[in-house]
């Protein structure tokens, strides 16, 4: 006789049985061998001589595309590394918000340091 708190494992006897979520060890070195790649991109791109004006001021060309890379990234690592692609889709969109609302925000500083400065 089984309670309301018993599982479905402890009712099938299938304790062996896992959930496969995700991908296999070598598709996530692959996935870490990209982010590395895009990381090794993102600082080579922030060195770059033709991003400075004559003021020394950083173009919105650099920051658009280190901003492009960050969100590839992000997107990348809580889709894959933290299973949001497998996951519900409602839980996706609210955290993928959370990525849309960082970037408005930084987008929103850099305008105030870049306008609103003497």
């Amino acid at each position: 006789m089984t309670d309301a708190t018993t599982t479905d494992v402890a009712i099938t006897g299938d304790h062996d049985h896992e959930h496969s979520h995700g991908l296999d060890d070598k598709g996530y070195v692959k996935i870490a061998l990209w982010l590395a790649l895009i990381t090794g991109a993102e600082v080579a791109w922030s060195y770059l001589p033709v991003w400075e004006d004559a003021s020394g001021l950083t173009s919105f060309a650099e920051v658009a595309g280190l901003l492009v890379m960050m969100a590839i990234k992000f997107a990348v690592v809580a889709g894959f590394f933290m299973h949001l692609r497998f996951d519900n889709k409602l839980l996706t969109r609210l955290f993928y918000s959370g990525l849309v609302l960082a970037v408005v925000v930084y987008v929103i500083v850099l305008t105030t340091f870049e306008f609103w400065s003497s």
